[in-house]
């Protein structure tokens, strides 16, 4: 068992209250497992001569700072970089900002999927492991036999074998992809991930009557869905927005050359279009109505802003098919002079959206039905809109 300082009780004791109400099934689990166990050595972003990069704290050489991070109930701790593991790191080590790959993830986050799966107290529940955090809450909630947790990655399966038994839990603990073929039957799938498309292996490893919580990559939606007679699954998109780590299926996740190319183009080329923007500048990916009503529309989009000396701010789209957009105004509320290029109108597309939401007020994915097809496909509708993302 690894070193643990005294009075982490109290702390844990602390975040619960401050995350769900004392009456709750999940205020208990909150209470009394030891977050810091799973996070004995974590990554902080810092900047440092103008440029974000990571560096390593190590909770035995700073008690305190191990504590607070660990039973901060606001946020997520880092625990894992690209392909650098914190538990693998050289003392004092930084590495340059990359992608977070594996975290304790937030723990009312956690509770909020728990509570969208309504686990009863028989319920069989898959979960994904990452730091093993979430897997020990379901452990405390359910019983160890009645929970699965599977990653990607077999260090992080190992690491939280380990830490889940110094927490006096030993639940089913399998190395596999998310989104391949699943060991077992479930009641609940709940995923801490997010997908590109629900897998199809889900449905299959989901009980009759089943329910399945995911969130979509490059939105913000959070689908709660039940498996149906026909081997699909319908439900809904919840009302709150969630944002998890993208699946990968190796090391790192991929580099996109593409639109690697696409950056330097965007950033200096003359549009084929030049054209000036009905509203301000937005940072899209700090929304997740627009945001997720744009990626349903066009599939995608990676999206970066600039903000310069002067106070003027530039949006970036970039798109694998060639199409970018670059949108400069001189202040927060300015217009933006608009350039594009490639097949498609980038920012005509995100201006539609933004329109839509000016005159209804929502956008339709806000609270839209969900219907998911035995291969995966997702289909989306509300009040005479729809959109399906396609199975892959």
């Amino acid at each position: 068992m690894e070193w643990t300082p005294a009075g982490w009780e109290a702390h844990a004791t602390r975040m619960a209250d401050a995350t769900v109400r004392p009456e709750s099934r999940w205020h208990r689990p909150l209470a009394t497992t030891p977050r810091h166990l799973f996070v004995p050595r974590w990554w902080t972003s810092v900047e440092r001569d103008g440029t974000w990069v990571y560096e390593l704290r190590d909770g035995a050489g700073d008690p305190d700072a191990w504590m607070s991070s660990a039973y901060d109930h606001t946020r997520s701790v880092i625990t894992r970089v690209g392909p650098h593991h914190a538990d693998h790191a050289a003392p004092a080590a930084v590495v340059p900002e990359a992608w977070p790959t594996s975290s304790a993830t937030l723990p009312a986050l956690v509770v909020k999927m728990y509570q969208h799966a309504v686990l009863a107290d028989d319920s069989r529940v898959l979960v994904t492991c990452g730091s093993g955090y979430g897997t020990a809450l379901a452990c405390r909630r359910l019983g160890d036999g009645r929970v699965t947790s599977v990653d990607v990655d077999p260090y992080l399966v190992d690491a939280a074998r380990e830490r889940l038994a110094a927490a006096r839990h030993r639940p089913h603990l399998e190395v596999c992809d998310i989104t391949g073929q699943l060991p077992g039957v479930h009641d609940r799938i709940v995923s801490t991930v997010s997908v590109s498309a629900i897998p199809a292996s889900w449905l299959t490893a989901l009980a009759p009557g089943g329910r399945m919580v995911t969130t979509l990559s490059g939105t913000g939606l959070l689908i709660v869905a039940d498996k149906t007679a026909d081997g699909g699954a319908t439900g809904r998109v919840a009302p709150e927005p969630a944002d998890f780590m993208r699946t990968r299926h190796g090391d790192d996740y991929p580099t996109t050359p593409e639109t690697a190319d696409l950056w330097a183009t965007s950033r200096k080329a003359d549009g084929e279009w030049v054209t000036t923007g009905r509203y301000p500048v937005m940072r899209v990916a700090s929304t997740w109505d627009v945001r997720s009503t744009l990626e349903l529309t066009v599939p995608g989009i990676e999206h970066r802003m600039e903000t310069a000396a002067d106070g003027s701010r530039t949006a970036y789209m970039l798109h694998p098919d060639g199409s970018w957009a670059r949108a400069t105004a001189a202040g927060a509320r300015e217009v933006p002079t608009v350039h594009q290029g490639g097949p498609r109108r980038l920012w005509d597309e995100l201006d539609r959206i933004r329109t839509w939401l000016v005159i209804d007020g929502d956008l339709p994915i806000s609270g839209a039905a969900v219907r998911v097809d035995p291969d995966g496909a997702c289909h989306f509708s509300r009040s005479g809109w729809s959109a399906t993302l396609s199975a892959r």
